[in-house]
């Protein structure tokens, strides 16, 4: 199984002065984290994730949506960073600008050390005002007995997570700076993503119109493979290990230290 970069694409990474990073739900997945479809589980196996993620869904039964998300919240704060992980953060210290885009709401990035994380679908462990929009703090909603707490900010506004629900567009702001990181860099890695959910599938193609070298990671052929050039069959936490050694190990022969 080829692991590594070939000599071409490693003096692009070693050459790159600004990398994207693309992460999936295969880069969570090995934390320990079910993908969105996965998390059918007990009593939820009756549901579709769909049924339990949209706006629709909260308006008609937010207690049930609430404690679906608080299930899922329990598992996420129970996971931790992978190797893959922490060879991102490493790489954001051997290369000029790395910027960190993620489909995952887990947070597992920033645990790990990551600084420049977007999160394209938000963050699970957050939550906001259903009305307003507004993030509500921790401490608000641990001093909350209700099933599904209520807005700090509004008489009728609820607490739900801060996610992308279907049905809702992605954070302005956030896909934005994505979108310029994918048009200004010259080096993107798909890592764990099925290539099939949009508008984050189209990054790696838009960096790739722009000039980027494009390396995709993942066990499996997705939708993007053939305009890669170069796939890297393996775990992300295997692959991207092995990625960021083989460039720390070029840096070091060719007597570069770190850009910062």
């Amino acid at each position: 199984m080829q692991l590594l970069l070939n000599d071409d694409l490693l003096a692009r990474l070693a050459r790159a002065r600004h990398v994207m990073v693309l992460t999936g739900a295969g880069m969570s997945a090995e934390s320990g984290v079910p993908t969105f479809r996965d998390a059918q589980t007990g009593i939820w196996e009756k549901f579709r994730a769909e049924d339990l993620a949209t706006p629709e869904a909260f308006a008609t039964n937010p207690e049930r949506v609430w404690q679906w998300y608080e299930e899922r919240r329990a598992v996420v704060r129970s996971a931790r960073p992978h190797r893959g992980h922490h060879a991102l953060v490493e790489l954001e210290s051997l290369v000029p600008v790395l910027s960190l885009v993620t489909q995952n709401v887990d947070g597992l990035h920033q645990l790990a050390g990551s600084k420049n994380v977007l999160e394209l679908h938000g963050n699970i462990l957050r939550s906001k005002c259903h009305i307003t929009g507004r993030p509500i703090s921790a401490e608000w909603l641990e001093g909350s007995a209700h099933t599904v707490p209520p807005s700090p900010y509004v008489s009728r506004g609820l607490a739900r997570p801060d996610v992308v629900w279907f049905g809702e567009v992605l954070p302005r702001k956030t896909l934005e700076a994505a979108m310029k990181a994918a048009v200004d860099c010259d080096f993107c890695i798909s890592a764990g993503t099925t290539s099939l959910v949009q508008p984050a599938a189209s990054l790696p193609v838009m960096a790739l119109e722009n000039g980027a070298a494009l390396v995709e990671i993942n066990p499996l052929e997705t939708p993007l493979s053939p305009h890669a050039h170069q796939c890297l069959r393996g775990t992300a936490s295997e692959v991207l290990t092995g990625l960021v050694g083989q460039l720390r190990s070029w840096k070091h022969d060719s007597g570069q230290g770190p850009q910062l």
